[in-house]
C-alpha cells in the first residue's frame, strides 16, 4: 500500500517579497475564500530561506517571475507570471500567489516538485523552468533542461 504525504521541498524567498507575502498570508487567513491558500503560503514562508534579491539564484520562482510548470496530476503544462492578488486579471498567463498553485510555486527552484492535500484531492506541481526572474536576471527561453 502506498501512503501519500505532503512533500515540501526547500523554498527560497527574497527579502523584498517576504514582508508583503507575510501580510497577504495573514490577511488571507481571515477570509473564508482565501484561507486554504493563505494557510499554505504562511506555511511556506515559515520554512523558507530568506535571501537578499541579489542572492536569489535565477532558477528560483520569485514574485513577478514568468514560469513554466506542470500539474503532475493532469500533466498539463502552463506558462504564467506569479503575481500578487491585485495584479491577477483572471487571464491564463497569471497565477496569484494567493491561489493554491501560486502558494505552491513561490520559492521553488527549477525541477522541484511539491505535493499537498486539499480538502478533496492530492495536488502536485513541478516547476519546469524559470523563463524570467525580475531580480536582474533573464533566463534564455531556449535553454534546454538537462
Amino acid at each position: 500500500m502506498i501512503i501519500k504525504q505532503d512533500i515540501r521541498p526547500p523554498v527560497t524567498i527574497s527579502t523584498s517579497d517576504y514582508d508583503r507575502l507575510a501580510f497577504l498570508a495573514s490577511f488571507g487567513l481571515t477570509s473564508h475564500h482565501d484561507r486554504p491558500a493563505a494557510t499554505m503560503l504562511a506555511d511556506e514562508l515559515i520554512r523558507a530561506t530568506v535571501l537578499t534579491p541579489r542572492a536569489i539564484p535565477p532558477s528560483v520562482a520569485t514574485m513577478h517571475s514568468r514560469l513554466e510548470f506542470r500539474d503532475d496530476v493532469t500533466w498539463n503544462v502552463r506558462c504564467a507570471a506569479l503575481v500578487y492578488p491585485d495584479e491577477d486579471d483572471g487571464e491564463a498567463d497569471c497565477v496569484s500567489v494567493l491561489s493554491p498553485e501560486g502558494a505552491a510555486l513561490i520559492g521553488l527552484s527549477e525541477r522541484q516538485s511539491i505535493t499537498w492535500r486539499t480538502e478533496k484531492e492530492w495536488r502536485s506541481l513541478t516547476l519546469l523552468r524559470v523563463l524570467y526572474q525580475p531580480h536582474g536576471r533573464f533566463v534564455e527561453p531556449w535553454r534546454e533542461l538537462s
